[in-house]
C-alpha cells in the first residue's frame, strides 16, 4: 500500500519543495487541495496544469488526486435551496474532475462539510435525491476522464450530512455508477462507537482511497489511535490503493509531522 500526504500542512512552500521533501521521505505521493494552488481550478490553464503536475512527478511522486475539493470558495454548495446553486456547484465539481485528470490524478474526494450541509428548510430525502444526481453526472464525467469521485463520510460534530460510512455506502449503491465509490477516514470513523477495522469491513469493496489521521487532528502515531488493527484490516481486504496522511492541526509543524507520521506507518507495517 502506498504511502502518500496532503499539500495543505506545508504552508508557506512551494510545491517544488514540498514534493521534494516529501519524496527524501519515503513517500510516494502528494495529495493536492486546490485552494493551496489557485482561487479557482477554472482559473488553471493548461500550462499551470502542466507545471503543477510536473513539480510533483520531477521529485519522483504521483499525484494522487484532489481533496477539499470546495475549501475556501464562495457561492458553492451542493444541498442549497437555491437549484441554481446547486447547478454550479455541480458545474464545478466537473471542473475539478477535469483538472485532477490533467494533474494526472487518480482520485477526487469530496468531504467539504460546509458546503454539504443542509441548510434550514429542506428535508434530508431532498437533498438526498438532488445530491444523487449530481453525484452520478460525477460519476460519469470521472469515468470519461479516468478517474474516481469519491465521496468521504464525516462526523455528526462536521456536517448534517453523509456522517457515517454506512450512509456513504447507501449513497453509493443508490448511484449505482463505476466512477463514484467513496473513501474512508479514520478521524471520522472513531467518532462511531464501532471499531474502526469492522467499519472498513462494512463498507468493502466501495472504498478506494484512505484518509489516515489520530483523533486529535494529527497525524498516525502522533496520538492515542492505535492503526495497527486498521492496516491490517486494510491488509486482510488486499487494499492496495493510497493511504494518505492527512492532518488539521498544523501545530508541531510540517517537517516533524510529514517524518514521525511515516516512521511510525512503517514501523507497524515493516516490525
Amino acid at each position: 500500500m502506498p504511502y502518500a500526504i496532503c499539500n495543505e500542512l506545508f504552508e508557506g512552500w512551494t510545491l517544488e519543495k514540498t514534493a521534494a521533501f516529501v519524496a527524501e521521505l519515503g513517500y510516494h505521493g502528494l495529495e493536492l487541495a486546490p485552494f493551496t494552488l489557485c482561487n479557482l481550478v477554472t482559473d488553471l490553464s493548461a500550462a499551470d496544469r502542466l507545471r503543477i503536475r510536473r513539480a510533483v512527478e520531477d521529485a519522483g511522486l504521483a499525484v494522487v488526486g484532489l481533496h477539499w475539493l470546495l475549501a475556501q470558495t464562495e457561492g458553492f454548495q451542493i444541498n442549497d435551496s437555491d437549484p441554481d446553486v446547486r447547478a454550479r456547484t455541480a458545474q464545478y465539481l466537473l471542473d475539478l474532475i477535469d483538472c485532477c485528470a490533467d494533474l494526472g490524478g487518480e482520485a477526487l474526494i469530496f468531504g467539504s462539510p460546509q458546503q454539504r450541509d443542509i441548510p434550514p428548510g429542506r428535508s434530508k430525502s431532498e437533498a438526498w435525491k438532488t445530491t444523487a444526481e449530481i453525484l452520478h453526472a460525477c460519476g460519469v464525467r470521472a469515468q470519461l476522464q479516468g478517474v474516481l469521485f469519491c465521496v468521504e463520510p464525516l462526523s455528526a460534530n462536521e456536517t448534517n450530512f453523509i456522517v457515517n460510512v454506512d450512509e456513504a455506502a447507501e449513497l453509493v449503491r443508490q448511484v449505482d455508477h463505476p466512477g463514484l465509490r467513496m473513501m474512508v477516514d479514520t478521524k471520522a470513523m472513531s467518532n462511531d462507537p464501532r471499531p474502526i477495522p469492522d467499519q472498513i469491513r462494512a463498507v468493502h469493496p466501495l472504498f478506494h482511497h484512505v484518509h489516515l489521521n489520530d483523533p486529535n487532528l494529527r497525524g498516525p502515531g502522533m496520538g492515542d489511535l492505535d492503526f495497527r488493527p486498521i492496516l491490517q484490516m486494510l491488509d486482510d481486504l488486499n487494499y492496495d490503493r493510497w493511504l494518505s496522511v492527512e492532518v488539521f492541526d498544523f501545530t508541531p509543524g510540517p517537517k516533524r509531522t510529514a517524518r514521525e507520521s511515516l516512521a511510525y506507518l512503517n514501523a507497524i507495517t515493516n516490525p
